[in-house]
């Protein structure tokens, strides 16, 4: 009989970047707080992990971070200006970001890549299997990535990265897995990981997302795994020492992710994510798919 592995309570949402391609909006705001919609894009990926059973969050900022533990924060100024007027809507959708995780936050300080910030949340998270989503990736909520990747770890131990199909000449965005077939669908072994490789030398057309489940091992390989592309500590270059079995703490699995995944990273994405959702909004999406339909009509006449 196997041993029932732990299980998964703890997310760490990396939230220490400068923003700089959404300049100069992100001069004194963080990138993380721009709204998608109505909703900052930071909101959807706390309710992504409390949806997959993620009540307890770790969030690791930087310098001019402050409004997002402001916004998980209660306002009672304008909780209460709003319960004068009787207005109980908004003060609901107030109340539904301090309400949604316990939050936690840690500051990174020095900026030195996504593997040294989750080495930062190591205090936090101890010697527990945790995930890992970052704040550029919104999945949505009808394709539960996470919660499928938290089923393969209590599978198949170890971690999990999520892969998308790109084209090849995109592969350089991203980190790139080599694999293979495990049997079950939609579920790869990952056997080597290349961070942003040419199109000729990648492995594969498969990218690694902004979705992960972690290993505890993983920080000790953290500590030992110097600056790599950018002088930062790259997560993807100690994921990779676990994929080959250089370092104990594997295997690394790969699930297979077809489903609807917006990029607000990309200022291109960031507005299309935006059109996306506003037009599948029932309070919104009627009125300007209508208007949609008529400025793109108007747009081919020029």
């Amino acid at each position: 009989m196997t041993q029932a592995r732990p299980r998964i309570s703890k997310a760490v949402i990396p939230a220490a970047g400068l923003g700089t391609r959404f300049l100069p909006a992100t001069k004194a705001t963080p990138k993380e707080m721009l709204p998608v919609v109505d909703k900052p894009a930071i909101q959807y990926v706390v309710e992504e992990a409390v949806a997959a059973g993620l009540p307890d969050v770790l969030m690791v900022t930087g310098r001019n971070k402050r409004p997002l533990e402001d916004h998980f924060d209660r306002n009672y100024e304008l909780e209460e200006a709003l319960s004068r007027k009787g207005d109980e809507s908004r003060l609901a959708r107030v109340r539904e970001s301090s309400d949604l995780a316990t939050m936690h936050y840690v500051r990174q300080g020095t900026p030195k890549g996504l593997g040294h910030a989750v080495l930062c949340a190591e205090p936090h998270v101890g010697d527990e299997p945790f995930a890992v989503l970052l704040g550029d990736d919104l999945i949505d909520p009808r394709d539960p990535l996470l919660e499928r990747m938290i089923d393969v770890r209590a599978e198949l131990g170890g971690s999990v990265v999520a892969l998308i199909e790109v084209e090849p000449e995109q592969i350089h965005l991203y980190g790139c897995a080599a694999i293979e077939p495990t049997g079950e669908d939609g579920v790869v072994r990952v056997t080597d990981l290349v961070e942003k490789p040419d199109a000729a030398d990648a492995p594969s057309n498969l990218a690694v997302i902004g979705r992960y489940v972690l290993d505890p091992a993983v920080f000790e390989v953290l500590r030992k795994t110097e600056p790599g592309r950018g002088g930062e500590i790259q997560l993807t270059d100690a994921l990779r020492e676990l994929a080959t079995g250089r370092s104990d703490g594997g295997p690394v699995h790969g699930v297979l992710f077809t489903g609807r995944r917006y990029d607000t990273g990309d200022r291109g994405d960031y507005l299309r994510a935006i059109v996306r959702l506003a037009c599948e909004r029932e309070d919104l999406g009627p009125d300007f798919r209508a208007w949609l339909k008529r400025f793109v009509t108007e747009e081919m006449q020029h």
